[in-house]
């Protein structure tokens, strides 16, 4: 296995070469696979066009030099078709914490009232109010953070988004047109 710092040199076979270049030329393909297959086929050894410099395929095809060491690395190691497909993440099939009833209940404890002694909502509270009425079983107070910015809320404040905002007075100044007019020059007027 080479080194992180250690160049490795890409030698594609015609066929390789051919998908490759199928992959680059696509339209439906998505966009990071045609980076990858541009940087492999830019990186090849044996191309007839001569060899180019990382920092040369990093320039044209739009990425970190970083990432086309990477991506030279990853098809040495493992080959094509793990090198140009994006990887599937380990926890796509992990459950959300807060689903929509949890944070309908969230936002619904934000605009209550606090517990006595306290001016407001933290989220030390919220976490540990959500746990006592059996909500959620365990939420940490980032994830309830992240929850309430997405909602646009402030902890139990007045002004907060779920709040009925307050409308202006009647008797502030509104905008009025004004009757003057500018003059301005015609092209008849200027000789």
């Amino acid at each position: 296995m080479p080194r992180s710092n250690q160049k490795v040199e890409v030698c594609l076979s015609d066929a390789i070469r051919e998908e490759l270049e199928t992959v680059a030329r696509s339209q439906s393909s998505p966009v990071s696979k045609v980076r990858r297959a541009r940087v492999l086929l830019m990186a090849d050894e044996d191309r007839r066009e001569g060899h180019r410099p990382d920092w040369y395929i990093a320039e044209k095809v739009g990425i970190s030099l970083r990432q086309v060491c990477r991506i030279r690395q990853q098809f040495v190691r493992d080959g094509l078709a793990p090198t140009i497909t994006r990887r599937q993440r380990s926890d796509k099939g992990t459950a959300k914490t807060i689903d929509g009833a949890a944070e309908a209940r969230l936002v619904t404890l934000c605009c209550s009232t606090p517990p006595e002694g306290r001016e407001r909502w933290t989220l030390k509270l919220l976490v540990d109010e959500l746990c006592r009425l059996e909500v959620v079983a365990s939420v940490c107070p980032e994830t309830v953070r992240r929850c309430l910015k997405k909602i646009a809320s402030s902890r139990g404040r007045q002004n907060a988004s779920v709040s009925r905002k307050e409308t202006a007075p009647v008797s502030w100044p509104t905008w009025k047109k004004s009757s003057t007019s500018i003059r301005t020059t015609t092209m008849s007027g200027i000789r």
